[in-house]
């Protein structure tokens, strides 16, 4: 963004040199006016840089909030697993059984399916 400002004053600066080549000095009117198109550049110049800090900040809470609920959902997850773990339970088979737990919770409209009875593949005998 920085090379990109840098680039457009270059080229703002060459246009103005090569315009003031064939015309010479410019007048005393122009020359009075000049400082305050260039105040005025400056002023636009820092209230734009300050808006994008101020989205950059922005931004950067934004991800640091994630990244402190990314931290505190691993740290929740390690907790399970050690709780499950001294309960001396697998403790990857009880951490699908809380998400499918979870995913189920949310859907509270929806009804499990029984069972139909099935024949056994083999007879009594």
């Amino acid at each position: 963004l920085l090379a990109a400002v840098a680039v457009y004053l270059l080229v703002q600066k060459v246009s103005r040199s090569l315009a003031a080549r064939p015309s010479g000095r410019p007048g005393a009117a122009e020359a009075a006016e000049e400082p305050d198109v260039v105040v005025r550049r400056q002023e636009a110049l820092a209230a734009a840089r300050l808006r994008m800090q101020e989205e950059l900040n922005a931004q950067a809470e934004r991800y640091k909030e994630k990244q402190r609920q990314l931290e505190e959902e691993r740290r929740r997850q390690k907790i399970a697993m050690w709780e499950s773990m001294q309960e001396g339970k697998s403790y990857k088979g009880n951490l699908k059984l809380n998400q499918q737990e979870a995913e189920s919770g949310a859907s509270a409209s929806a009804v499990p399916k029984s069972k139909p009875n099935k024949k056994p593949l083999r007879g009594g005998g």
